[in-house]
């Protein structure tokens, strides 16, 4: 047990590594769009106007008979919205991602841990980190531009990046903190 949680701190040592090249570097910026800085102020300034407080909003709202209409016109928007900003580089955020990606870790362990005895082979332990780790990203980031008609853009770098983060940390736990071979019972 020990071992494992150990390996799952030096998971998420990876997978935050692997995140923050992603995430924190220019090459992050690849999955946005971009605007001027005079759109983004009048952007910004309609938010504050028009938003009463954080949430994810759909414009125009599709729930009411107009708001249909309208969101068939479009443009239309899922905003993710924060209405008192934060810093660019949170360090909160920093130390709470990095404790959600240690409680990932733990929960890769868990299941790595609970097949260990019946796939002893590194090979085989890798092939169901890939496969498990690109079906987990593959629904939650693809589904977007599929169900909700977002840019593909944006989720295809998300499902990118977040498939490399849980497969470098479930392949740094299957290779260094499981058993290496079947154990007996």
């Amino acid at each position: 047990m020990f071992k494992l949680a150990i390996g799952s701190f030096t998971a998420a040592v990876a997978m935050f590594i692997t995140g923050f090249l992603f995430f924190a570097t220019p090459v992050g910026m690849i999955a946005y769009a971009t605007a001027s800085e005079a759109q983004n102020a009048a952007v910004q300034t309609a938010l504050a106007a028009n938003l009463p407080q954080t949430g994810t909003y759909m414009v125009p709202d599709p729930s009411t008979q107009s708001g249909t209409t309208l969101y068939g016109k479009g443009p239309v928007a899922t905003v993710h919205y924060n209405s008192k900003g934060y810093a660019v580089a949170d360090p909160g955020a920093i130390l709470d991602g990095f404790l959600q990606e240690f409680v990932v870790c733990l929960l890769i362990a868990g299941a790595l841990s609970g097949i260990a005895s019946r796939v002893t082979d590194f090979s085989s332990r890798a092939q169901l980190v890939v496969l498990f780790s690109l079906a987990t990203t593959g629904l939650l980031a693809l589904g977007n531009p599929i169900w909700l008609h977002q840019d593909w853009t944006y989720n295809l770098y998300g499902f990118v990046a977040n498939s490399v983060m849980l497969i470098v940390a479930g392949l740094v736990l299957a290779r260094w903190f499981l058993p290496s071979g079947a154990q007996q019972p």
